[in-house]
């Protein structure tokens, strides 16, 4: 009886046993089949370009006029250093050369052909010339010598605060007279830089350069000659938000302080 007992036991386990299968174990961190995400690239800043003070990068919002006054040359030069032959086509991250090439050497003029050959043989001493004796160097230009005048007659709106503002602005009405404040030739007449409006630029001896900006009228003529006290513009407001004359000294591409150079009212 109890082998009996214990082989049925042993059927019924079996049976159970084959009704229940164990589940069958899944790895699911493995993916086979899974798209892999793109490794990461690594970015590098750009290297900052380093430019000689001879060339100048063209930013946005430039002019080839804004760029000549800012290096205190004329924009034909500029034009003419960098083989321009339309002004208005530079374009933003050009690199301009803002001083003339002096690798090229010395322009030679023409010859004087009339001039007379003194003939001698090639052993002969050379004749003695006597040079003239040398004049004492001349000081600086100071604000004394400068001799500049005021370019027009109001109160000053504004002072020099460079950078934001590169010269004076002076209080007036639509139609006065702006006259030059020392005798030079007109380099640039025109609109070409922002913010300025009608604008003439005079260029004087001891390279002083001098700007007047917002004009109504423009009466001189780019290569023209002036004389202290001429008439060339009249105050006006254009490109302002009120009528005024905004004036700038310049020596060099250094903007300075017109009050400096100016007689005391």
């Amino acid at each position: 009886m109890r082998l009996r007992a214990a082989a049925m036991i042993g059927v019924l386990a079996a049976g159970c046993a084959s009704q229940h299968p164990s589940a069958p174990v899944t790895d699911r961190t493995a993916r086979s089949g899974a798209p892999q995400p793109p490794p990461v690239a690594k970015v590098t800043a750009p290297t900052p370009r380093t430019l000689s003070d001879e060339h100048y990068e063209v930013k946005r919002g430039d002019t080839l006029y804004s760029i000549a006054l800012e290096h205190g040359v004329d924009y034909r030069e500029l034009a003419q250093w960098n083989a321009l032959d339309d002004p208005t086509r530079i374009r933003v991250g050009q690199v301009l050369r803002v001083k003339p090439d002096e690798s090229r050497g010395v322009q030679i003029g023409r010859a004087n052909i009339g001039a007379r050959v003194e003939s001698r043989p090639l052993d002969a001493p050379a004749p003695v010339v006597k040079l003239p004796p040398k004049e004492p160097s001349k000081e600086p230009e100071t604000v004394q010598n400068a001799e500049f005048m005021w370019p027009a007659k109001g109160k000053i709106l504004a002072g020099f605060a460079e950078p934001r503002s590169k010269g004076i602005d002076i209080d007036g009405r639509p139609g006065d007279p702006i006259v030059a404040a020392a005798a030079g030739r007109v380099t640039y007449i025109g609109s070409g830089i922002p913010g300025l409006g009608k604008l003439v630029v005079i260029k004087h001896d001891n390279g002083f350069i001098t700007v007047y900006a917002h004009n109504r009228d423009i009466l001189v003529k780019e290569q023209q000659n002036v004389a202290r006290g001429q008439k060339i513009a009249e105050l006006g407001s254009s490109d302002a938000d009120r009528p005024k004359l905004h004036f700038q000294i310049r020596k060099g591409s250094a903007a300075v302080d017109p009050l400096r150079y100016l007689p005391a009212l």
